[in-house]
């Protein structure tokens, strides 16, 4: 450990709070696909923050275009009209379908915001004073770490020492459509997935569950509420997870790569729900600013004329089969590869910790999650040669292990 980092390292164990380990390295500095340390080290990012450096870092138009913002207006209440919301929110139906948007600054925020749907939902079905408001979830599920977020993410690790939570919450499991059917009551109001959950492993619902739950959803009057805070926005291939499955659902949160890594979070609802908010039922005073939307709006032209959803598609299939011809060889360590386009995880056999340290030693940064996988979530605009050097990373480091 060089100097500077030990100072840093003292820096943080007296000023910032332990809820996040200290790393015993020091990022500077980051172009395209590639990260330094301190030291001038160069890595492979194939963590992208998890899931929201998409356009690699410091992508020039994406540099350019908030420059430019930063010059003009960066920050303006929601009080007054500015041009960035509505042109973002206009750029993003073309995905989405009809309907509204409501910005924020995170992925927590915007699930927060869909569980606030689900109760205005309920109060509008039976009344102010009505018990419509339960919700039901997925077992493994993470929503975020506000309250409402974690009261819907049903983890001993995100809950210990914060109960009482909010009331409501009942969890079924993904690709198991009876556990979600016998949990609806004359009180449920929503359905509340993750296309894939990514911080329990990279575990996805498989298409013929998500049409069911649609169904299911629709049968009951139900609102189908989608977090696609790290599956949205190009991830998987499509623009949105569930456009696999061929479904539209009610509501969406979206956050992580929309900003590229400036914070921004989403939410869309479609036209039927999304006149429950009224003024006064949600805000956010940072929210939706000019500078934000611009990073968004950035993000999406890049997308668009570099052709990176197809990219992903593309290259993801290919690099998802890579991956599964290591897993054939190495059997004695990876159980299995789950997951599409650029969300791909690696089933290890047992802790991966130090096989992540590994990787990191040798210039690859991965992302660990639970279940004992190592997520493989390369920048969109990742080269063919990038992408062999981190499948030579993985390879020589799994020939290493013991």
């Amino acid at each position: 450990m060089n100097t500077q980092t030990s100072n840093l390292t003292t820096l943080y164990d007296k000023y910032i709070l332990g809820n996040y380990p200290v790393a015993p390295f020091t990022l500077v500095k980051g172009q395209g696909t590639l990260v330094w340390d301190d030291t001038g080290k160069e890595y492979l990012d194939f963590g992208t923050g998890i899931a929201v450096t998409g356009l690699g870092h410091c992508h020039p138009y994406w540099v350019k275009r908030i420059q430019d913002q930063a010059t003009e207006l960066i920050h303006c209440t929601n009080l007054y009209r500015f041009p960035q919301p509505p042109q973002l929110a206009e750029k993003l139906a073309k995905y989405t379908g009809p309907g509204k948007f409501f910005f924020c600054n995170s992925g927590a925020e915007a699930n927060e915001t869909l569980i606030k749907l689900a109760r205005l939902y309920g109060t509008d079905k039976a009344g102010e004073e009505g018990k419509s408001y339960k919700i039901i979830g997925a077992e493994n599920a993470f929503h975020g770490r506000t309250f409402g977020g974690m009261s819907a993410t049903p983890l001993e690790k995100i809950q210990k020492g914060f109960r009482p939570l909010l009331d409501g919450f009942s969890f079924g499991e993904i690709n198991n459509l009876e556990s979600f059917s016998s949990k609806i009551d004359e009180h449920t109001v929503a359905i509340y997935l993750e296309p894939t959950q990514g911080e329990s492993g990279v575990l996805p619902c498989n298409a013929e569950f998500l049409q069911g739950i649609r169904k299911l959803c629709d049968e009951h009057n139900l609102l189908l509420m989608l977090d696609e805070v790290q599956t949205g926005v190009g991830r998987t291939g499509r623009f949105f997870g569930y456009e696999h499955a061929g479904i539209v659902p009610d509501a969406i949160a979206m956050a992580k790569g929309l900003g590229g890594g400036f914070p921004i979070g989403a939410i869309w609802i479609a036209d039927k729900y999304a006149g429950l908010f009224t003024p006064g039922t949600h805000g956010s005073t940072y929210g939706g600013n000019p500078l934000a939307c611009t990073a968004a709006l950035s993000v999406l032209e890049v997308m668009e004329k570099e052709n990176l959803l197809e990219r992903v598609a593309e290259s993801g299939d290919k690099l998802k089969a890579s991956l599964c011809k290591l897993a054939d060889e190495y059997q004695q360590h990876i159980a299995e590869v789950r997951g599409q386009g650029y969300l791909l995880g690696i089933g290890m056999k047992k802790d991966p910790t130090d096989f992540i340290n590994n990787l990191f030693e040798k210039g690859l940064i991965t992302v660990p999650a639970g279940a004992n996988t190592v997520r493989i979530y390369p920048p969109f605009n990742v080269s063919d040669n990038e992408i062999q050097s981190a499948l030579d990373i993985l390879e020589q480091t799994l020939k290493e292990l013991k």
